[in-house]
């Protein structure tokens, strides 16, 4: 699997929109689980906009299920 184009915006809109846990998204953005915790917080890419993976053909809607 390739990384996505921009993996802190994708992160950003998986945490936001789905129920993946931190190491599924970590994984799929190339992320170690404890930075993705981080964006989770607030900690890191703050005030950032999510990029919808499934728009942009990175995902599908079974894929996340």
């Amino acid at each position: 699997m390739s990384q996505p184009l921009m993996p802190k915006a994708t992160c950003v809109w998986l945490i936001d929109n789905t129920a993946l846990t931190f190491e599924q998204i970590g994984d799929f953005c190339s992320m170690h689980a404890l930075e993705v915790q981080a964006v989770a917080d607030g900690e890191v890419a703050q005030g950032m906009i999510g990029r919808d993976p499934v728009a942009a053909a990175e995902l599908t809607c079974e894929e996340i299920a």
